[in-house]
């Protein structure tokens, strides 16, 4: 996975050099409303609020597809619901932190597909995440309850105004970020991010 995350990074740095000398490249500032979960079993299911900002590259190259990496912050709310699926293994009345905050620092790579107009174009790829920030003491021994790196799949619209852009888009988590066994070693909890971004931005 890290391998192919490399490969399209050096791909889109070749085309990002390619494209500056055609000038077939703008670049944009975004942020907004990121509304991300941990979808796993005692964790609320909820959509919690939080946020993201941005900026990105818009590579044009050929008529009506391109593609547009993008380096990102967001921040994700989670929740502990259901302590009960934690209490054979942890001991929750020491535990003084069941709402942890993820913060994220991602790189998406999209191919922006023309949607019968260059104003408004479908979104796809894969998005590689590092998290930058952690609450180390989520569960007692003091071990970090999540993985440093997630990768996900990305989809969504893009409209493009006049210098102003709007955007939506669906991040699903596509690798398992708990780095704790919550349950047997043949049976590993898992847990995957899931976010909903609203953004709105400024094409250069």
């Amino acid at each position: 996975m890290k391998k192919l995350f490399f490969a399209l990074a050096v791909l889109t740095v070749a085309t990002v050099s390619t494209a500056s000398a055609q000038k077939l490249l703008r670049f944009g500032i975004k942020g907004g409303a990121n509304l991300g979960k941990l979808d796993g079993t005692g964790y609320d299911e909820a959509f919690k609020l939080g946020y993201h900002l941005g900026g990105f590259a818009q590579i044009n190259l050929t008529k009506g597809f391109g593609i547009q990496p993008e380096l990102v912050f967001s921040s994700t709310n989670t929740e502990v619901k259901n302590t009960s699926e934690f209490e054979d293994v942890y001991d929750f009345d020491n535990i003084k932190e069941t709402k942890p905050k993820l913060n994220y620092l991602s790189i998406p790579i999209l191919a922006n597909i023309d949607l019968g107009s260059p104003r408004f174009k479908l979104q796809v790829g894969p998005q590689f995440s590092i998290m930058t920030s952690k609450k180390e003491n989520v569960f007692e021994e003091g071990r970090a309850a999540f993985k440093s790196g997630d990768f996900s799949a990305v989809g969504g619209l893009w409209l493009q105004l006049p210098i102003v852009n709007i955007s939506a888009r669906y991040i699903i988590g596509l690798s398992d970020v708990n780095d704790v066994n919550l349950s047997t070693a043949t049976s590993p909890e898992k847990w995957k991010n899931q976010a909903i971004q609203l953004g709105v931005g400024i094409t250069l």
